[in-house]
């Protein structure tokens, strides 16, 4: 009976994890900011280089180092393998914020902290292999505070389950799930500073 319950919280636990990961997140609030924010129009104009350039790029890096076993499976569990996908993440992320400032004239500020976040996170990676899974989701929860702090808080408590999956399944220590969300509170606290800062 016990292996049973143990076996469906790891099945559980699995499904929360993989859904929730940092690219489904992000993608999540993208769309949940482009229905909030923007015309159809204007949303694709915004979302779309996002997508192409990062998001895309990203998951076929994913897929292609998977397949060819430089990787050890999709969430890059391995510290040492973790380094190339930070610098991977990081140049596409730079390409797009230099592609929409020639494009549009002003740097995308979620972007923009989304890469201070992988540079933070990478930093911590040579000591301790911080949760990318946890990180990531506490700074959408920030994400959405900006435009609802019930969906703010609502993000909040998926992050903490997260973090919590992250544990079950092993593929985090409590300490890892703690140093990722650590870091995420402090990027999200000055992104939400500066939100603040700009919109006055």
């Amino acid at each position: 009976m016990e292996e049973k319950q143990s076996s469906l919280l790891h099945k559980v636990s699995k499904v929360i994890s993989d859904f929730f990961n940092p690219l489904v997140s992000l993608i999540i609030f993208f769309v949940y900011m482009s229905i909030r924010k923007y015309s159809l129009q204007d949303s694709i104009l915004y979302f779309l280089p996002i997508l192409l350039m990062v998001i895309v790029p990203v998951v076929i890096w994913l897929i292609w180092n998977v397949k060819t076993g430089r990787y050890t499976n999709m969430d890059v569990s391995n510290r040492v393998q973790r380094k190339t996908l930070y610098i991977f993440i990081a140049v596409c992320v730079i390409a797009y914020l230099a592609f929409n400032y020639i494009k549009n004239g002003y740097i995308d500020l979620v972007m923009l902290f989304i890469l201070v976040l992988l540079f933070a996170l990478q930093i911590s990676n040579l000591f301790i292999k911080s949760s990318m899974h946890t990180a990531f989701n506490v700074f959408v929860a920030a994400l959405f505070f900006t435009l609802d702090w019930k969906m703010g808080l609502a993000w909040l408590g998926i992050a903490i389950l997260v973090g919590i999956t992250r544990i079950i399944l092993k593929r985090h220590t409590v300490k890892e799930v703690f140093m990722g969300a650590g870091i995420a509170f402090l990027v999200s606290f000055i992104y939400l500073y500066c939100n603040i800062q700009f919109q006055h």
